[in-house]
């Protein structure tokens, strides 16, 4: 079984289990992997301001009075993000989501609230922007004034190939002047990416360059938040987001990668008797 099998087939025996019934992507038609309502995919409901970010974003998910939205699908990485990220903003305690994803020192209040499909812009010429999925603000005083976070759960698995860094980015000089490695890196992955098969670098690479060119390379960290799957599939992942690191590391961008696994279970162990609702539906879905 590849890891896209894996992953859905396990969300539907989730959503099963709970006695959760699902439709296609065009309701009757399509295989039957998403909720009739979205917060029966949820942990809790939208937060307004989060679904006001959603509903700007560009990726159609929260759908249509037709047709369900991609959020709705329970191997939706925006979902995952929402039910891992979003109950920490509720409750207003942003500072231990991001030290249990290894963004700042425990004990750290830096943190001050998350957002979700941030877009920093690039080149103001440029009449698309990329969304990140997660963006976690800190204080005005903060050297680091943005953690920001790419998801990834069942499409790093599928049968789509990704697209390669347009040559448009590579001609602003003024962003690539201290980091050559990422440079060289983005030119061999330029108009095709023929080196990574799970792994989207191309995105990580214009995630990096929006923010640095809004808080400069000390002014930010970027975190790769990925789910793991057994197999070929699995290690090639792994292989692929070290290969990734190795890049950036030399040229002094903060970045790292975490697995949805590593994260759910640091947050079980030390969190459990205080937010026991929230572990409980984090661990019987995911884990």
């Amino acid at each position: 079984m590849n890891g896209y099998e894996y992953i859905l087939s396990k969300q539907i025996a989730w959503a099963t289990n709970y006695g959760i019934t699902l439709v296609g992507s065009k309701g009757k038609r399509g295989r039957p992997s998403y909720t009739l309502e979205l917060d029966q995919n949820l942990f809790q409901p939208l937060l307004p301001d989060v679904c006001k970010s959603f509903v700007a974003g560009d990726g159609g998910e929260l759908g249509s009075t037709e047709f369900p939205g991609k959020m709705q699908a329970v191997h939706s990485s925006s979902a995952l993000g929402v039910n891992v990220f979003q109950y920490w903003k509720s409750i207003n305690a942003v500072p231990v989501i991001a030290t249990h994803c290894g963004l700042c020192r425990v004990g750290s209040q830096v943190s001050n609230d998350i957002y979700f499909e941030e877009k920093y812009p690039i080149d103001d010429k440029f009449g698309y922007h990329p969304n990140i999925d997660v963006v976690i603000h800190n204080a005005a005083s903060a050297k680091i004034k943005r953690f920001a976070v790419e998801c990834k759960f069942s499409e790093a698995y599928g049968a789509y190939k990704h697209a390669g860094i347009k040559p448009k980015y590579l001609g602003l000089d003024d962003l690539w002047t201290d980091i050559p490695n990422l440079l060289d890196f983005s030119k061999r992955i330029s108009p095709e990416d023929n080196e990574f098969v799970h792994l989207h670098p191309s995105q990580l690479v214009k995630h990096i360059l929006g923010l640095k060119r809004q808080f400069g390379k000390a002014g930010f960290r970027l975190l790769y938040l990925w789910y793991d799957v057994l197999g070929d599939q699995g290690k090639r992942h792994r292989d692929e987001v070290l290969k990734f690191t190795e890049v950036t590391k030399r040229d002094g961008i903060k970045f790292h990668s975490l697995t949805y696994q590593e994260l759910i279970v640091n947050l079980a162990n030390k969190l459990r008797t205080e937010h026991p609702d929230y572990i409980g539906y984090l661990t019987k879905r995911y884990l």
